[in-house]
């Protein structure tokens, strides 16, 4: 039968071996069957080149084992040991400035380098000799939150070498990066540089490009270690995906090439945003998995970071984030760190026993969560139920960060978790699709500003709709081809047939400014003077130089219907578009069934009492009504 992990990452070489022990009981004290060990010791386990130090892992690992607590085991190749950056300090990165990094932090590396190519595969092949038929293991895990870039010469090099595949010749680049602009056209691939700091704006398909090839080269990379791995293991094999602008790696893409899904979770707001965010990375990573299972990594354990103070989670609330996960199909709740490191560049970031010790409140919750998780053993092989999907593709969020836009309020992701938020608060889960999905099991699809399509995209919506699906399609959608050439005719371009609209011109609003709807409704952020040629008109615009004219619409097409809203509208009035209840519930609802039984998870985030209808025949944990900050699982058939 399948087990929920739960652990996170162990670093026994920061701690003497006395502690060991300590920590292995209070391991099974606290139920954790699975810790992530070696993330960053490469020179703990290779102090010197090719002197490997194995014996504090041997020991580790048996101690482990012996207390019954499995083991992920990592390759440590985010953090190269100072050896080898004195040894090759052409491998440590440069930034778009042209500055070249020095030691001294984490993610010190280029991964176009030779040198550190070739140290990563060897230290991966040598813990794999190792450690491969080690009772303890049971995945291995490389790496750790790839995401590091690097605009050095090597860079450069590749860059030119992958763009060479992708284009084949100079003229088909020089038309899909619209260099008779500025007078950039390229003659010879040498003159041809990665997007450094330059005088003005940058090439927006330079751009973007430079951020799918980083993301190729990464994975590049990653298979490299796992090839090594897999010489010597057929275990699962895995790396941990992190989500932030400065990530260049298309994860849906890589979910392809890893064994098991894994993300970690931060979330960067500290009010009810935190569960937004974790619902919202939850369901992205589930969606990741293709509907399947996938696996919390990372978060953390007290603490809110909203990148200007640590805030303390209050109690219950790291118990509520971790369960909003498992009901979306993680199979467990790992964490980072298992004990709070005493020095260190994160020495204040929350364990799960932290500075005070396991005679804590952080670490009692710890405890009970360890408790609950043994009841929930069946969900794992259950599946998450949606019936709505939100387009969600990272290349047309690359795209907008680096292209000059006719309003800096446009913001790709904000947009996404806004149309996530309107679901989450009326207790719908969704799943987030690619473009070139297929849609037919959805009866609704909402297109959050999709800057960037292609026609085999955008087709493949129409014929969604025409077989009969309903289609919302917002503000800013359908503008430029994947090359980032604006679609001629009139916006939203690539929609402007399926949603029956033709727009002329584009109406930012201010920063914090609105504009009245007809139905009372408000508008932020973006207006659009929409021409109805075969919609129906819905809403209109009520004042200004819009006064009157369209601002939502919908258009019947085929057996479907295609909505489109040309701004972004007030939280009640986006819910009721999508038929949802305008008042928001303080309870997380999902469900996930497995042949005929269902679980209903009942997570009350709000501060009073919720009496929740529930007609399960048998409740796994919790209690209803929900009392405040409560949360419950129901299994019915």
């Amino acid at each position: 039968m399948t087990r929920l992990w739960y652990g996170g990452d162990y670093n026994p070489e920061q701690w003497d071996p006395g502690v060991w022990k300590e920590d292995v009981a209070l391991m099974r004290q606290a139920g954790v069957n699975l810790v992530t060990v070696g993330v960053f010791s490469w020179s703990s386990l290779e102090p010197a080149p090719g002197r490997y130090e194995f014996d504090w892992l041997d020991q580790v690992l048996d101690l482990l084992h012996d207390g019954g607590v499995s083991v992920d085991l990592a390759t440590p190749t985010a953090s190269p040991p100072p050896w080898f950056t004195r040894l090759h300090p052409e491998a440590m990165p440069v930034t778009a400035d042209g500055v070249r990094l020095t030691h001294g932090s984490r993610d010190t590396y280029c991964a176009c380098a030779p040198a550190y190519r070739d140290a990563a595969r060897g230290i991966a092949r040598t813990l794999a000799e190792r450690y491969h038929d080690h009772p303890a293991l049971a995945m291995w895990h490389v790496h750790n939150e790839y995401g590091t870039t690097c605009h050095c010469s090597l860079a450069a090099a590749r860059f030119r070498e992958w763009l060479q595949e992708r284009y084949g010749d100079l003229d088909r680049l020089n038309e899909a990066w619209t260099t008779a602009f500025w007078s950039q056209g390229y003659a010879d691939w040498t003159d041809i540089e990665p997007p450094r700091k330059t005088q003005y704006l940058v090439n927006p398909t330079q751009y973007l490009d430079y951020r799918r090839f980083w993301s190729d080269e990464l994975l590049a990379a990653f298979l490299e270690q796992k090839a090594e791995l897999r010489t010597f293991s057929e275990l699962p094999i895995t790396t941990n995906f992190v989500f932030g602008n400065w990530v260049p790696v298309n994860h849906a893409q890589w979910a392809e090439a890893v064994d098991v899904v894994a993300i970690d979770n931060y979330p960067d707001q500290t009010g009810t945003g935190a569960e937004e965010q974790t619902a919202f990375a939850a369901d992205l990573a589930r969606s990741w998995a293709g509907g399947g299972p996938w696996l919390l990594m990372e978060q953390a354990a007290g603490t809110l970071n909203d990148g200007r103070r640590l805030q303390a989670k209050e109690p219950g609330r790291m118990a509520r984030h971790s369960l909003s996960h498992i009901a979306r199909g993680s199979q467990g709740a790992l964490f980072f760190q298992w004990r709070a490191s005493r020095g260190g560049s994160e020495m204040y970031h929350s364990a799960m026993v932290p500075h005070a010790g396991p005679d804590s409140r952080i670490f009692r919750e710890i405890e009970e969560l360890g408790a609950v998780l043994p009841q929930l053993t069946d969900v794992a092989e259950s599946n998450v139920e949606a019936e709505v999907a939100i387009l969600w593709d990272v290349e047309c969020w690359w795209a907008m960060q680096g292209t000059h836009l006719p309003s800096s309020a446009l913001d790709y992701l904000k947009s996404v978790r806004a149309a996530h938020r309107h679901f989450w608060r009326a207790g719908v889960t969704v799943d987030f699709a690619s473009p070139t999905a297929d849609l037919s099991s959805y009866t609704t699809v909402v297109v959050p500003s999709l800057y960037l399509i292609s026609d085999e995209s955008a087709a493949a919506l129409t014929a969604y709709v025409e077989g009969g699906g309903h289609l919302v399609v917002g503000y800013f959608s359908g503008i430029v081809d994947p090359d980032l050439r604006v679609r001629l005719g009139g916006y939203p371009g690539a929609f402007t047939e399926l949603v029956g609209v033709r727009v002329e011109e584009f109406h930012p609003l201010p920063i914090d400014g609105e504009i009245a709807l007809s139905s009372g409704g408000r508008g932020r952020v973006w207006s659009e003077d929409v021409r109805a040629v075969s919609a129906e008109v819905i809403d209109r615009y009520a004042g200004g130089v819009l006064d009157g004219k369209p601002a939502i619409t919908r258009h019947e097409f085929g057996a479907g219907v295609a909505w489109y809203v040309s701004t972004e509208v007030d939280d009640e009035t986006g819910a009721r578009l999508l038929g949802l209840s305008p008042s928001p519930s303080p309870v997380e609802t999902v469900r996930r069934r497995a042949g005929d039984t269902t679980w209903t998870f009942l997570i009350n985030h709000g501060d009073t009492q919720v009496a929740v209808p529930a007609d399960g025949s048998e409740l796994v944990v919790g209690e209803l009504p929900l009392p405040p900050g409560g949360y419950a699982v129901v299994r019915s058939r």
